[in-house]
């Protein structure tokens, strides 16, 4: 079986690629864009395999010298770039990262048909690393393939995207999900529905909360953290913020839990099904009963809002005890 056939959805995607190797028609920039965890440095690392392939017949082969050392990132002439992570949860690429790869890209290929290139989450580049690198992708050297991916082309300079061939992938349907962790993962078919949902299009995520208990874990706790919040007086609540606000590389990840609870009441007050948090149903419905549309609409704003602002530099606790403030009241007894 390729490798390509290993892909949970992103069919189109794979065809093009797979279609530019096929027919000698292989660009000299892709940008890959999609929601987080959903497979775009799978199928970023997929590509190099292909490209790089020793096989004569089903490319990537996943088996040969070439397959292999690009799956374990220790092939001499494949090379990623990953953002670091900032003390307060940012991510960013910085120019003397960006430097560090030109200068790798400008070495003659060791063994490699085509040297690759591969950086992740090419929207956490500063505006100074977006430019360096932009002498590399208008003049890629020799027989390399660069390959950005990022959450979404807008964010990009207009130089940058124009530049690339743009691959977008979308979240992969819920039902693919759960038969791929049932089929290919082994999970128990009940596990694999809950991570399925919980997932919200993200095969990663679910894969790896499949394999790490405290991933599930970690999301309990954080629900029942805004339990608490919610269940609290304004001393209470200003007393939670204090606490958050001194652990910043925390928040990206709570809020986004949150976020998805507040988009399930939401839904729910609309009259549609489709929830994220299929085992928060029971008490979504209490709260929808007793809550205002408006102040869950309003919730749900201002912590997308909060996770905006994360990203420039905000005085955290102040945004944290504005977010709290936001919240209704929640007069039931904690789950």
């Amino acid at each position: 079986m390729s490798e390509w056939q290993k892909i949970v959805g992103h069919a189109w995607a794979v065809e093009m690629l797979a279609g530019a190797i096929q027919h000698e028609r292989i660009g000299h920039a892709y940008l890959i864009t999609g929601p987080a965890q959903v497979g775009k440095t799978t199928l970023a690392i997929t590509f190099a395999m292909a490209l790089n392939c020793e096989s004569d017949d089903a490319r990537p082969c996943g088996t040969c010298r070439a397959c292999t050392l690009i799956a374990a990132g220790r092939h001499p002439d494949v090379s990623m770039v990953e953002p670091m992570i900032s003390k307060r949860g940012k991510k960013t690429l910085k120019i003397d990262m960006m430097r560090d790869l030109q200068r790798k890209l400008q070495l003659a290929a060791i063994e490699a048909r085509h040297k690759v290139g591969i950086i992740t989450e090419f929207d956490a580049a500063n505006t100074n690393a977006a430019n360096a690198f932009l002498k590399t992708l208008e003049e890629p050297p020799g027989d390399t393939v660069l390959i950005l991916t990022a959450t979404e082309a807008d964010g990009l300079l207009d130089t940058i995207k124009s530049r690339c061939r743009v691959v977008g992938i979308r979240p992969i349907p819920t039902p693919q999900i759960q038969q791929a962790l049932v089929t290919r993962w082994h999970v128990a078919a009940d596990q694999a529905h809950l991570l399925a949902h919980l997932a919200n299009g993200r095969l990663g995520w679910a894969v790896n909360a499949s394999q790490d208990p405290t991933l599930i874990q970690t999301r309990l706790d954080q629900l029942s953290l805004l339990r608490d919040i919610l269940s609290s007086n304004i001393v209470g609540r200003f007393k939670h913020a204090d606490k958050l606000a001194k652990q910043p590389d925390q928040l990206f990840d709570l809020l986004n839990t949150w976020l998805t609870w507040w988009r399930d009441l939401v839904l729910l007050t609309h009259q549609s099904d489709r929830l994220i948090n299929i085992d928060e149903r029971t008490v979504l419905e209490q709260l929808k009963a007793t809550w205002e549309d408006d102040e869950i609409l309003a919730s749900l704003n201002q912590t997308k809002a909060l996770l905006w602002q994360l990203e420039r530099n905000v005085n955290i606790r102040l945004a944290l005890e504005n977010l709290f403030l936001t919240f209704p009241k929640m007069a039931m007894a904690n789950e």
